[in-house]
C-alpha cells in the first residue's frame, strides 16, 4: 500500500517538475530538495528521519496518508507542518 502511495505521489511530483521546466517556472508546489526538511538525529525518535528536527517522523506522515487523509487534513491537525514538509516526506521515501 505504501509503495503504491509513494509511486503515485512520485509520478505527480515528476510531472509537476516537467511542467515547470517546460514553462520556465519553478517553486510552485514541487519539492526541490527534501534535505531542507528532513533531519536525522540519533538522539531523537531513535534516529528515524524527522521533519525539521521536530518529533514528527516521515513514517508518521506516511501512516496518516496511507488510510486516505489528505494533505489539508494533516495540515489542519498539525499546523506546525507545511505542505512542503509532507511532500518532502514523500520525496525522501521515494528516494530510498
Amino acid at each position: 500500500m505504501f509503495r503504491q502511495l509513494i509511486f503515485n505521489h512520485a509520478q505527480s511530483f515528476r510531472a509537476g517538475q516537467q511542467i515547470e521546466k517546460a514553462l520556465g517556472i519553478g517553486g510552485f508546489g514541487v519539492m526541490n530538495d527534501y534535505r531542507d526538511h528532513i533531519t536525522i538525529d540519533p538522539g531523537k525518535r531513535g534516529g528515524k528521519p524527522c521533519i525539521r528536527s521536530m518529533r514528527i517522523t516521515v513514517y508518521d506522515v506516511l501512516d496518516w496518508l496511507a488510510p486516505g487523509l489528505s494533505e489539508s487534513q494533516i495540515l489542519e491537525d498539525y499546523p506546525e507542518l507545511t505542505q512542503d514538509d509532507i511532500r518532502a516526506c514523500l520525496a525522501f521515501t521515494a528516494n530510498r
